[in-house]
Parts: structure tokens; C-alpha cells; sequence
């Protein structure tokens, strides 16, 4: 029987759903017109879209389904998060006029038992039966291709027309010394934890470790996060990284950054970090060490060179635009082959397969591309921040004139209101045009406020034309339409300007 550790009444509702003990894999028969190898998002997407448009579909996974959104990544740690605000919201009660009486404690054993409870409740979406009632004939256990259009499992061999790559990707090993020895948590084991870690360090300042960080911080654990750049999220605007670098100083976590971690030391009690900032050694003593820095694809054991599929084990399944691989009659989806590893990028890459595999060169379907994407993405800290297309940088490094609207929320009434001044809309036109090049935003609900701008940019509206969308008064998603307007007051040429105050001084003679 697959564990997922603690085996509560919670944990015993997911394995069932998402490994049945008692599943009884089907019978091969006749040709699958598309086998799909992993049961995560995108191979989820996939066979459940195939499937219901008639294709005779297998899915095949090895452990739980739903991969890692459901079980150990956006499920679990938004749920943790969601506890984590909420505890800094009674701690900051105060500052409205809330008094939360003294001694309020986090209940750490509770929290994670909520957020057992929300994602046993979630993967009843995920669930085998759920799967083979939409028409998916669903494999559990080890699968490897046996050859160009045959796939093997359970000792069972499933023929297929067209195969989909979709094993997802995996925390990366760090080479530290001492680092294995010690043992660390990573996102597949942390939300297995019970007990609140009295002193966490997290390696890696970027969005998985900056996300859990925070979190872990209000819920008590005294933080130190370390990472090699010079200040957290170092790949995103520069602007709103330091916003939000400035928040999680503020909240008591210790940011330890441009060093580098020379070993780790373990003793019965506690684990003890060696590192170096500016050529000083020092050290830091914790009793839980998480690891949130890099991904590595889950290419092993798949046999991917009797299928003739070309891979590489840092960067994973090599595809074209069209999701192919080297074998035409296999594709690959989300994680194992895409550089941006989203799960709404999984699903989006999933949508695209689907056409391709099944309606190859039809003209008005079957030659969809990756390139075509616009792919957003949010950091869920607190302020989240969520971009969309491309930063200054970007378009400087392009050759693309730019230029850049700004709003920032000390100047949008609804955040005074919210208390949620830090933060800002900032929004990247072609220079002479409206046409949007892509945005950043930084608030609380930065991630549901991008979508407005992702919609501009997909459809092709201009940021002129957002000026004229009503929003309604007060919320914070008004400070993109206060850039599309500064866009449009900006717009005014000199001489249409000098029209307009001589238009204005005659009518106030008339």
C-alpha cells in the first residue's frame, strides 16, 4: 500500500483516490490512439481532453495521480500559505482598530491538517474512478517504452498511434557536502511534516523557497533563507523583488544572500550550516533544512532511447514548437520538457498536444504552437507578484523602443483602504503604440489582477483602450486602468496639446 505520511483519516482519502490499493489495472486491447505517460496536470489534461472528444486513451502513472500540483506543490503549499496570512493578519489586527487578545498561538498540527483535508476533498477530481468514468483507461505502475509505438507496464504491452510524455520534474540534488547525510525537506516531503520546525533554513531565494519561507515564518519557525544572488527572486523585476525583500526582513527572516554554503554538519539534535559571506565563514544552527532551489525532469527509467526519444537530463524531453519529440509519434507536456514550469503552463502545453496528436495538419486545427503561448505567472508571497510578457530588459535587449506606466497603490484608494499600500502596476507599451509588451504587479492579489492584462495582451487590445473599462469603485485592480489612463494623457502629441489649451482658452471667452 502507498504511505503518504501522516496516514490520517485525510491521507487515507487521497491514497484512495489518487492510488487506489486494490486498483486492478485493465486489459490491453486492440490500438490506444494515445497513450499518456504520467498523471499530473498536463497528462491528466491530455487524456481526459482526448478522451472526451473519442479517442480510446490509456494514462499511465507509477505513483499518486495528480503529480505535483495536487500532492506536493500548489494544493498543499497554498493552503499552508492561506494559514500563514492569516496568522499575520491577527498579528496585525491592531493597526485596525482589532484588538486580538495577547497569547494568540498558531496551531501548527491544525494547520496541516486543514490543508490535508482540502487536498483529500480536491483529488476526487484526480481520482482513478473519476478518470475511468470519462472514458480513461487508467494504468498504475511503472511504465517503459518497448519501442517506437509500444509501451510497457505491469506486464501488460498497450500499442499506441501517438504517445505523451508527462512525468513532470522533481526538487534537484544539491552538490553540498554533508547536505544528504543531514537529510533535508523538500516540497515533496515538507507538507508530510506534524510539528512546527522550531528553526528552518530554506536554500533558495526564488519563488518556492521565498513562498515557504514566509510562510513557515508566520507560523512561528524562526527563518533563515539563503541563496547565492545578491537579493531574492533574482529573475524578476528588480522593483518588486526589493519590495518584497524589504517585507520579509521586516517579518523577522533572516535573509543570508550572496553566500555560498560550504557544508553541512549534523549532530543528534540540530543541523549545522557552514557558509561563506564576503569571505567570512559563519555558520547558522537549525533543526530542519529545505531545500527550494532547482528542478530536475523525470527522465530515468522510461527507456527513452528504444523509443528514439532524444532527452537531456538537466533540460528533459527535447521538443519542437509543436510538442514533438525526435519520435513523431510521441509528444511531451509540462515539466519534463518546458523551461517555464507552471501548472497552468502544463495545462496549456496539454491543450496544444491534444490538437496535434489527434488532428495533425487539418488545417484549422492540428498545428498549434508553444511559441504562440503568452504564459503569465504569479509568486504567491505576501505581496504576490505576477508578470505576464516581457520586462524592460527584455524589450532593451530586443532592440524594441519601450515605454513604461506606473501606478503605485499608496496613490489607489481601495489599498489605503485595505492597508495594502506597497506594491504596484507596471505596465510596458511599444513606444508610439498601446500594444502591451508585457506587465509586472505587486499586491496581495497581484496573481488574480494579472489576468486582465494577459487578456489585453493575447487578444490584442492596447492599453488605451483599458482606460475605457469601468471598473468598479474602490478596488485595487484600478490602478491598471490609472496606467492606461497616464498612457493616454501621455499620448497627447505637443501640438495636439497646444490645440486643445487654445480650444479651452476660446471657450472660456465664448
Amino acid at each position: 500500500m502507498t504511505i503518504v505520511p501522516p496516514m490520517d483519516e485525510n491521507n487515507r482519502r487521497l491514497v484512495a483516490n489518487v492510488h487506489p490499493p486494490q486498483w486492478v489495472n485493465p486489459e490491453p486491447s486492440g490500438r490506444y490512439n494515445l497513450v499518456v505517460i504520467g498523471a499530473g496536470t498536463g497528462g491528466i489534461v491530455t487524456a481526459a481532453g482526448a478522451a472526451g472528444l473519442g479517442a480510446k486513451v490509456a494514462l499511465i502513472e507509477k505513483h499518486l495521480l495528480g503529480g505535483d500540483c495536487l500532492n506536493y506543490g500548489c494544493v498543499p503549499s497554498k493552503s499552508v500559505i492561506r494559514s500563514g496570512r492569516a496568522a499575520a493578519d491577527a498579528r496585525g489586527a491592531g493597526a485596525f482598530g482589532v484588538r486580538v487578545p495577547a497569547g494568540t498561538e498558531v496551531d501548527f498540527p491544525a494547520v496541516m491538517e486543514r490543508m490535508r483535508r482540502i487536498r483529500a476533498h480536491i483529488s476526487r477530481h484526480d481520482s482513478a474512478a473519476c478518470l475511468k468514468e470519462q472514458g480513461v483507461d487508467v494504468y498504475i505502475g511503472q511504465a517503459r517504452f518497448s519501442g517506437p509505438d509500444t509501451v510497457e507496464v505491469d506486464g501488460k504491452t498497450l500499442r499506441f498511434k501517438k504517445a505523451v510524455i508527462a512525468t513532470g520534474a522533481r526538487a534537484a540534488e544539491l552538490p553540498i557536502p554533508g547536505l544528504k547525510e543531514a537529510g533535508t525537506l523538500t516540497n515533496e516531503t515538507v507538507f508530510s511534516l506534524t510539528e512546527r520546525p522550531r528553526r528552518l533554513a530554506c536554500i533558495g531565494a526564488g519563488p518556492i523557497g521565498c513562498e515557504l519561507a514566509q510562510a513557515f515564518r508566520r507560523l512561528g519557525s524562526e527563518l533563515f533563507l539563503f541563496d547565492a544572488a545578491p537579493h531574492v527572486l533574482i529573475r524578476e523585476d528588480a522593483d518588486a523583488a526589493e519590495i518584497l525583500q524589504k517585507v520579509l526582513m521586516r517579518e523577522g527572516i533572516r535573509l543570508i544572500l550572496d553566500s555560498k554554503i560550504l557544508r553541512i554538519e549534523k549532530s543528534p539534535a540540530e543541523k549545522i550550516i557552514h557558509y561563506q559571506v564576503g569571505g567570512k565563514a559563519e555558520s547558522a544552527v537549525v533543526d530542519e533544512i529545505l531545500v527550494g532551489v532547482g528542478r530536475a525532469p523525470n527522465v530515468e527509467g522510461l527507456n527513452l532511447e528504444g523509443a528514439g526519444v532524444a532527452f537531456d537530463t538537466k533540460a528533459g524531453v527535447k521538443v519542437n514548437d509543436h510538442l514533438q519529440t525526435s519520435n513523431a509519434r510521441i509528444y511531451a507536456v509540462g515539466d519534463v520538457c518546458l523551461a517555464a514550469k507552471f501548472t497552468h503552463t502544463a495545462d496549456a502545453s496539454a491543450r496544444i498536444v491534444i490538437e496535434n496528436a489527434l488532428f495533425p495538419n487539418l488545417g484549422f486545427v492540428g498545428n498549434k504552437k508553444l511559441s504562440a503561448l503568452t504564459i503569465p505567472w504569479c509568486t504567491y508571497t505576501d505581496p504576490e507578484i505576477a508578470h505576464v510578457g516581457m520586462y524592460e530588459e527584455d524589450a532593451r535587449k530586443a532592440g524594441i523602443p519601450a515605454a513604461t506606466f506606473l501606478r503605485r497603490f499608496s496613490e489607489v484608494d481601495r489599498a489605503l483602504a485595505d492597508g495594502e499600500e506597497e506594491g504596484f502596476v507596471k505596465i510596458h507599451v511599444r513606444k508610439g503604440t498601446g500594444r502591451i509588451l508585457g506587465a509586472t504587479v505587486v499586491a496581495r492579489h497581484a496573481g488574480e489582477m494579472m489576468n486582465e492584462i494577459t487578456l489585453a495582451i493575447v487578444r490584442g487590445i492596447g492599453l488605451g483602450a483599458l482606460s475605457s473599462v469601468i471598473h468598479p469603485y474602490p478596488t485595487q485592480a484600478e490602478a491598471i486602468r490609472q496606467a492606461a489612463d497616464a498612457y493616454q494623457t501621455g499620448h497627447l502629441t505637443p501640438g495636439l496639446k497646444r490645440f486643445l489649451e487654445r480650444w479651452f482658452a476660446w471657450k472660456r471667452r465664448g
